[in-house]
């Protein structure tokens, strides 16, 4: 039987692949902001007009059909091709300049490898990109846009907040080879240390290292020696050189600890209770292209937090 698609149809569909999703009308219901009888009275005239049921009741809750799987199937891949064509439409009206200014780590290593996402969904868009460290005034009218790391406000601006840090030590291999184990913070006194000394606003050159021992309960250390830096991806670097013992920021190493250039000789991530922000004017993100490097900037953090669960580097200690 020929079944042509209506305007209830179409609710139908919207309200079945919401429970598709869910395998919960309860849950379909709070997203669609209905009652859950609600949700179960449209997947039934659902069923009634397509002669098959979509979802088989049982005790301990719902399950779909072999017919409810195949059009939960078809129903989403249509959602995503309306969902990329929608985006695409949406891209081909926001065009002009955005000033974004970042922490230079932050925009080496984090955000740098990520604009060709961008540019592939907003081709129209241009920006003008400024590195400048955490202890640069941020003036309003200087950017449209600004991530920084913090844990302080920002009198007169907005914030969105990204992803929270965390610091670990790192060193080469390399560097371990022919010297004495580094298997604590004791054994340190037998290493270069390397120290960011921007590490965040009104940090001292020695902060991260003063602040990751004393956080795993081996402070009072002196560590006010080695080699210093002014960009947190060049002790890395210099690191991933064997010139010595860096400190890491988990959000800003890419493949370095996966592909065995950096281990980690001791100790875990800790929370260095710092926070990556997007920064705006009241009434900024009322410019389109704004709002689109905006939400295109929380989306990416949102897979980053999903792919990279904070206390997680995917490489066990001294590896």
């Amino acid at each position: 039987m020929r079944r042509q698609m209506n305007g209830q149809m179409y609710v139908w569909l919207h309200v079945f692949s919401c429970a598709a999703r869910h395998l919960s009308f309860t849950r379909s219901a709070e997203e669609l902001h209905i009652t859950p009888g609600a949700v179960s009275q449209q997947i039934r005239q659902l069923e009634e007009r397509l002669g098959f049921r979509v979802f088989l009741r049982r005790a301990r809750g719902v399950e779909l059909s072999a017919e409810g799987q195949r059009l939960a199937q078809t129903v989403s891949e249509a959602y995503g091709s309306i969902d990329a064509e929608l985006r695409r439409l949406d891209a081909g009206e926001i065009r002009g300049t955005v000033r974004l200014r970042s922490i230079p780590s932050f925009l080496a290593k984090w955000l740098t490898p990520r604009l060709p996402r961008l540019q592939q969904r907003y081709p129209d868009i241009e920006l003008s990109l400024v590195a400048e460290d955490s202890n640069q005034a941020l003036n309003a009218g200087d950017f449209d846009l600004a991530v920084d790391l913090n844990d302080g406000s920002y009198p007169g601006m907005l914030s969105t907040p990204l992803l929270d840090e965390q610091i670990f030590p790192v060193c080469s291999p390399a560097l371990l080879r022919g010297r004495p184990p580094l298997h604590g913070p004791a054994d340190l006194v037998h290493y270069p240390l390397l120290h960011d000394i921007t590490a965040w606003r009104g940090s001292s050159e020695y902060a991260e290292w003063e602040f990751y021992l004393d956080g795993i309960g081996a402070g009072g250390q002196d560590v006010r020696r080695g080699h210093t830096f002014n960009r947190n991806h060049l002790t890395i670097e210099a690191a991933i050189a064997g010139i010595g013992v860096a400190i890491a920021r988990r959000t800003l190493l890419n493949d370095e600890l996966e592909r065995g250039a950096l281990i980690i000789p001791f100790g875990m991530p800790i929370p260095n209770h710092k926070r990556y922000v997007v920064l705006y004017l009241p009434g900024g993100l009322n410019q389109p292209g704004a709002r689109a490097v905006h939400d295109w900037l929380v989306e990416e953090a949102q897979q980053f937090r999903a792919l990279h669960p904070l206390g997680d580097t995917g490489i066990v200690e001294g590896q």
